[in-house]
């Protein structure tokens, strides 16, 4: 788009322009898709500059993650479905190729989309926090080592299979977002499946928990069907993650019955899948599965 290039000084001190960018993008006909970028950690600038309108009267693929959670629920707010994952500076453009299962994944929602899809746990993880490859000319041609996958995906609590809407996003951006026209609503909330992850910025398990209670204080876990945890990007917080959700929603909260799928592919832990926002899916804590139940696109 016209002012994606111009540079990180002149779109940090314009986000009308970027703002533009976006709606322009879903005015013109001609774009079936729109692709974020990257993240970054902003996004909710734009908001005085989006028109809901022009949005929910063009509906069409928009994909990204991290920061881009906000650009996500302002797609929610104008009623259309946003694809949570693959941008384009850390999936389409990876080193080398882009991994086999998130091409597969994004071939599978957004290309030639399902019936139904299982979003299965992928049978190789890469360690960022150790091995990281950093954009540098001479890395272009490197690729990233992936580990064996040994643990899959994992039931913290609850037990059973439930049905509902999948609505969330990262966690270090709702800082950012509470208390806006885009953050949803008590009632929006009801019956959905929450999805949560946490960036590459390493959040404490304090914040965390910190987060958790302030869901629980707006009666989401009072509501909400179940919930999908996002692979930590750090991998150091696996265990103190995994705590300060089972502390918090099954005893602080006191719903020890509601169903947390952890260390699932999507977010900032590679490989990622894609979660589709507003699309039904399946959670069955005790095959440890996750499943749309809908075709991703249309």
């Amino acid at each position: 788009m016209p002012n994606a290039l111009k540079g990180r000084d002149y779109l940090y001190e314009h986000p009308e322009a970027r703002a533009a960018d976006m709606m322009d993008a879903f005015r013109d006909k001609s774009i079936k898709a729109v692709f974020s970028a990257i993240g970054g950690d902003d996004a909710i600038r734009l908001l005085p500059y989006v028109d809901f309108d022009v949005i929910h009267a063009n509906p069409k693929i928009f994909t990204g993650f991290s920061d881009t959670t906000s650009n996500h629920l302002m797609l929610y707010k104008a009623g259309i479905i946003s694809y949570y994952g693959a941008s384009v500076m850390t999936n389409f453009a990876e080193y080398g190729k882009i991994n086999d299962y998130t091409a597969q994944m994004i071939r599978d929602t957004l290309f030639a989309p399902k019936p139904t899809l299982d979003i299965p746990s992928a049978p190789y993880w890469y360690d960022d926090e150790d091995e990281k490859i950093w954009w540098k000319e001479e890395n272009q041609h490197r690729y990233k080592a992936y580990h064996p996958e040994t643990v899959g995906y994992e039931t913290v609590q609850g037990s059973g299979a439930v049905e509902g809407e999948l609505l969330g996003g990262c966690l270090d951006v709702f800082v950012e977002v509470l208390g806006t026209a885009i953050w949803p609503t008590r009632d929006q909330w009801a019956g959905k499946i929450m999805f949560l992850e946490t960036s590459e910025a390493d959040m404490s398990a304090e914040y965390v928990t910190w987060y958790l209670r302030n869901f629980a204080a707006q009666g989401l876990f009072d509501v909400i069907r179940g919930i999908i945890v996002g692979k930590p990007a750090r991998r150091s917080k696996y265990e103190s993650y995994k705590e300060a959700f089972r502390t918090v929603v099954g005893e602080e909260a006191g719903h020890p019955e509601l169903p947390i799928l952890f260390n699932v592919n999507f977010g900032h832990a590679e490989p990622i899948g894609i979660i589709p926002y507003g699309v039904k899916c399946c959670l069955d804590a005790d095959a440890r599965t996750l499943t749309l139940l809908e075709p991703a696109t249309s």
